[in-house]
């Protein structure tokens, strides 16, 4: 079980990395934005490229955050029965969650958004919009969120696992 707490907490530790660098997109957005509609009601010009990059940045935030968010607890549950339980049967709740739902929904998304990617890479697909962006980088986000929040689960479920075997998961750090 040791070796697998570690591989949790490498996983733990790519997870928290991307959280906290993703972070700063939503400062880029933000003067994106602000710059966008500056331009805008200013000079009168808009641009395709800039409110796509806009919508490309806060993609690219909620995607590839959704590991970190797991990481740190912060995805929607019933916390007020949740919360009333023993860690044991917490630990019991995610292990089911993460296996009956988590795992197979994300190894799901990522099947079935590679061939979407692979096909705009592959041509070179651009947005219709005049002056648009390429979109196989946006495409790219979603395999790419969605495999650090399965290779999140799956630190979740040995951390979890640990718990339910009564292993320390602190000290196997």
């Amino acid at each position: 079980m040791g070796g697998l707490l570690k591989l949790a907490h490498a996983i733990d530790g790519l997870n928290e990395w991307v959280g906290r660098s993703v972070k700063w997109l939503v400062l880029l957005v933000t003067l994106i934005s602000t710059g966008n509609a500056l331009v805008r009601y200013v000079f009168g010009i808009s641009s395709n490229a800039g409110l796509e990059i806009q919508w490309y940045l806060f993609g690219a935030l909620f995607l590839l955050a959704a590991g970190y968010a797991l990481k740190h607890n912060a995805h929607v549950r019933i916390d007020f029965i949740y919360g009333r339980l023993s860690r044991r049967a917490q630990a019991a709740i995610d292990v089911f969650g993460v296996l009956l739902f988590l795992l197979p929904f994300t190894v799901l998304i990522i099947w079935f958004s590679w061939p979407m990617f692979m096909l705009a890479w592959q041509s070179g697909e651009m947005s219709p919009d005049a002056g648009g962006l390429l979109r196989w980088p946006v495409k790219l986000l979603i395999p790419a969120g969605f495999v650090l929040l399965a290779l999140q689960g799956v630190a979740e479920l040995i951390k979890n696992a640990a718990v339910l075997l009564a292993q320390d998961v602190e000290a196997s750090a």
